[in-house]
């Protein structure tokens, strides 16, 4: 069988890949706090023995993550945070690890944790932070959390705990399956004091809506030139078959 129709075949193959990453950062333009995946396409020579590879295939990859800031929208509300600049907030992921988000749209559960849109615990100087009852609860700029308890007037203010805020290398960054942030080998990043917060906003996701649209229409496009040249080539084999026939 002829070798192109395996080219076309990988093609398809990682024209599909590609899709799936557009996708899901087009179906995360409102997510707040998403960083969206960049996509490589590749050749890969195929070889037999020594010598210099007989043919290539295509091979496509997820090879980084865009840690660039979104953008910020204010909303008024005291447990909204963003991040001003290069940043994270650590949070306890489901498996118990530590893992970084900037999604900062907060709440207190009824047991009175502190958690994120997920459910994830937001983690604190030592560990997850729990927020007595309180009338009112502010965040700093310095991810510290003031509390006036309930019945009590606006002197009678405390502070709870801090949110962890670190700012590891963006190299030394992955994104997993899951949305958040790991530093690589399961290593756990300092905290940093220079992350400054903004209570009252939320940053959104850095998916540019036409920028994804538009390369998932060029891998269609793609897509459909890949199906047609193994078309193609099936057609070539069976016009062979038929002139081997005839001879």
């Amino acid at each position: 069988m002829d070798r192109a129709l395996y080219t076309g075949m990988t093609g398809a193959k990682h024209n599909t890949f590609a899709q799936a990453v557009h996708a899901n950062n087009l179906a995360n333009v409102a997510t707040d706090g998403f960083r969206r995946d960049y996509v490589a396409a590749r050749s890969m020579g195929i070889w037999f023995g020594d010598g210099l590879p007989t043919r290539a295939h295509a091979l496509t990859e997820r090879p980084a993550t865009d840690f660039t800031v979104g953008t910020l929208r204010e909303t008024g509300r005291d447990l909204d945070i963003a991040l001003r600049g290069p940043g994270w907030i650590a949070v306890q992921a489901p498996d118990g690890s530590e893992a970084y988000t900037r999604d900062g749209n907060l709440h207190i559960t009824a047991l009175g944790q502190l958690v994120t849109a997920s459910g994830l615990p937001v983690l604190g100087n030592s560990g997850p932070i729990a927020v007595p009852p309180a009338a009112k609860v502010e965040i700093g700029t310095d991810g510290t959390l003031t509390v006036r308890a309930l019945g009590q007037g606006s002197e009678a203010l405390a502070q709870v705990d801090r949110i962890r805020l670190v700012n590891p290398p963006a190299p030394e960054l992955y994104k997993g399956e899951d949305g958040l942030v790991r530093l690589h080998a399961g290593a756990v990043a300092p905290a940093d004091a220079t992350v400054r917060v903004a209570s009252g906003f939320l940053e959104g996701s850095n998916v540019n809506a036409v920028e994804a649209m538009t390369e998932m229409l060029g891998l269609a496009r793609q897509y459909e030139v890949q199906v047609k040249l193994m078309r193609t080539v099936d057609e070539n084999s069976e016009a062979a078959a038929r002139l081997l026939q005839i001879s």
